[in-house]
């Protein structure tokens, strides 16, 4: 039974950093996708960041540039470092697996650079609360 443990959020000024981490315990497998998703009051999950077990990253647009996703093998820990962080990214950071499965089996057709939805991913945390004020 795969469990997933987030930590790492708080409250910072515009502009701060904060790194999120995401401890997973159970066997994920040798393929999966993992990624990290945000839920704003009122508005609905979307996706920030994910990767692959062979290291491929996928990024929202207003995540380019300023996040980074990464994972510890050894550790079985998922991390995503946020940079430059602004009022806009405020919201419940949840962490997500799709145990056996990589990213790509998300979409059909045509390889896809998107991160998958939510739907494509089994496991959740229980979320981190990330707060910027100005």
């Amino acid at each position: 039974q795969v469990r997933l443990v987030e930590s790492g959020g708080g409250s910072v000024q515009a502009g701060g950093s904060l790194r999120l981490a995401c401890g997973a315990s159970g066997y994920i497998g040798d393929t999966y996708c993992m990624g990290w998703f945000r839920q704003a009051p009122g508005k609905g999950r979307e996706g920030v960041a994910a990767i692959d077990s062979d290291g491929g990253t996928r990024y929202a647009d207003s995540a380019k540039g300023r996040f980074t996703i990464s994972r510890d093998n050894a550790n079985s820990t998922l991390y995503l470092q946020m940079n430059s962080l602004k009022l806009e990214d405020t919201a419940m950071y949840y962490c997500a697996a799709a145990p056996g499965i990589a990213c790509s089996r998300a979409f059909g057709g045509p390889p896809s650079s998107a991160i998958p939805p939510p739907l494509f991913f089994a496991k959740w945390g229980q979320g981190t609360q990330v707060t910027v004020s100005s």
